[in-house]
């Protein structure tokens, strides 16, 4: 493929699909060469499904047999035949001794200048390549030559009338009580796990075996899970509810058992939905206890004093309160937006993206100074999800989409430089190193992407009306993410590396 070409994993890509090499991958081209004349086609477009399209193309015998003579002409004017000077083999024998070449060459011509006249002609404005294997077709010897292919494209809407919308904007002022509750909660990772030989209580921290079967039969077994005693344990593919309730009361060598339903969108399909037993058994049983803010801890922290750690903390919960008021007032926008949006996508298409909307949501996280805890509850919660989750969130992205083609809104080259580094920044990270990772990942794209609706929904906020309310309390800490999974399949993208068990070492 062209390295100029998109290719559309992200619709915001564009819908042309590059320079065709006939390999499958780039068929479309953008548009006529000025020295190519336009051929005579019978093209036939259906409707084969939401925002697919099935295409029939004929090339009459003329149109072949022109493509022919062009190709007879060039290589009578290169080919090199023993006996013969340059430009002086006859028609017959360059027929008989290219025949292959000049097939191939044939085929190759016909294709690329006929895709390139119905992409041109028919306003198709794809979103991916058309499904055409080309190493199937063959030009006939006799007769116009056909050939039939389904492509997806973008879905025909008119952009949403916003006008009088109005947006309730949460307070974002941060509470002295929440700065102390953070620190405590950031402070757990500087903090040991003290051994207990009593019975377990919630909030402690334990060390589990655990075996996940349905209907007798084994599914996974995890050797060692550790987790602190919440309300919710969540899996990749479950969630159990009254996890510390289950728990506490516990000594080590109990096994207590608990029903969990797996995730309608689990990977093991034949799962989906199902009830499994889950048996616990305790292996150790654990307190945490936070450290004492020494000149020691304080530089390893990398701060010069408690104030200054509490400064820092207010900043981030302020970065983090602002993004759940951004992401409030962009929820109240998109669903302004998409109230009318009641076309359908097609199935691959949303499968396609899934992948890439869980991967955008982390990376904003990450952005607004999330922890790595909070951002794989997250994940948990949206990989169980993904699936229905991805079709609002594209048709949000088209809507967007048209939105920044229509006021010509893209994110400068600088304006990505500065997210990086700004990551690089509340990572502790050299710059270098966080845009070597993001390149090797495929994440530019996806920055790029956010920006470029980001920056859609900026210009949309700007022309919304405000109400000001008081904003809610935050959600208590009530679940533990671990990255196990009843079926045994795992994460769909690491966010951090930490040790999976969680923070805290064992003394």
């Amino acid at each position: 493929m062209s390295t100029d070409a998109p290719v559309l994993d992200d619709p915001a890509a564009g819908g042309t699909l590059g320079d065709p090499d006939l390999t499958g991958d780039a068929l479309f081209g953008d548009e006529l060469a000025d020295d190519r004349r336009k051929m005579d086609l019978s093209v036939e477009v259906q409707d084969a499904g939401p925002c697919l399209k099935h295409v029939k193309v004929t090339v009459p015998r003329a149109e072949i047999d022109a493509a022919l003579e062009e190709a007879l002409e060039e290589y009578a004017d290169q080919a090199a035949v023993p006996g013969f000077r340059v430009g002086r083999v006859p028609v017959s024998l360059i027929k008989k001794r290219f025949k292959d070449e000049l097939a191939g060459q044939v085929k190759q011509r016909v294709l690329i200048d006929s895709l390139e006249q119905v992409s041109e002609e028919q306003d198709l404005d794809p979103i991916n390549e058309p499904d055409l294997d080309v190493t199937t077709l063959d030009l006939p010897d006799e007769g116009d030559f056909e050939y039939e292919f389904d492509v997806e494209v973008r879905p025909k809407f008119d952009t949403p009338d916003l006008a009088g919308l109005k947006i309730e904007r949460p307070d974002a002022e941060v509470t002295d009580a929440e700065v102390a509750a953070y620190r405590e909660e950031f402070l757990t990772q500087y903090g040991r796990l003290e051994p207990q030989e009593r019975a377990a209580e919630a909030g402690d921290t334990v060390k589990l075996k655990v075996k996940f079967s349905h209907d007798g039969k084994e599914l996974n077994v995890v050797p060692e899970l550790k987790a602190k005693l919440k309300p919710v344990l969540r899996l990749q593919d479950a969630e159990l509810e009254g996890f510390d309730e289950l728990i506490a009361g516990a000594k080590v060598g109990d096994v207590k058992e608990a029903t969990l339903t797996v995730s309608p969108e689990a990977d093991r399909v034949e799962l989906r939905g199902e009830e499994v037993t889950g048996k616990f058994e305790v292996l150790a049983i654990s307190t945490l206890k936070l450290p004492t803010l020494t000149r020691e801890l304080l530089d390893r922290i990398g701060v010069e004093s408690a104030e200054e750690l509490d400064t820092q903390i207010r900043d981030s919960l302020t970065r983090q309160r602002e993004y759940r008021q951004r992401q409030s007032a962009r929820e109240q926008l998109l669903a302004g937006m998409t109230e009318s949006a009641d076309w359908d996508l097609p199935e691959k298409l949303v499968r396609r993206q899934t992948e890439n909307a869980l991967r955008r949501e982390l990376l904003e996280m990450q952005q607004a100074g999330f922890t790595t805890a909070q951002i794989r509850a997250r994940e948990n919660e949206l990989k169980q999800n993904a699936l229905s989750s991805t079709r609002q969130a594209l048709k949000e992205h088209f809507i967007l989409d048209r939105v920044a083609e229509e006021n010509d809104i893209e994110p400068t080259p600088g304006e990505i430089d500065r997210e990086i580094t700004l990551m690089a920044l509340q990572q502790g990270e050299p710059v270098r190193r966080v845009r070597s990772r993001l390149a090797k990942s495929g994440m530019i794209e996806n920055l790029a992407a956010q920006l470029r609706e980001r920056k859609a929904i900026d210009f949309l906020l700007e022309k919304a009306e405000y109400v000001d309310v008081p904003s809610e309390e935050p959600p208590a800490d009530r679940v533990e993410a671990v990255k196990q999974s009843v079926c045994g399949i795992g994460s769909v993208a690491a966010v951090a590396d930490e040790d999976e068990n969680g923070a805290g070492e064992e003394e």
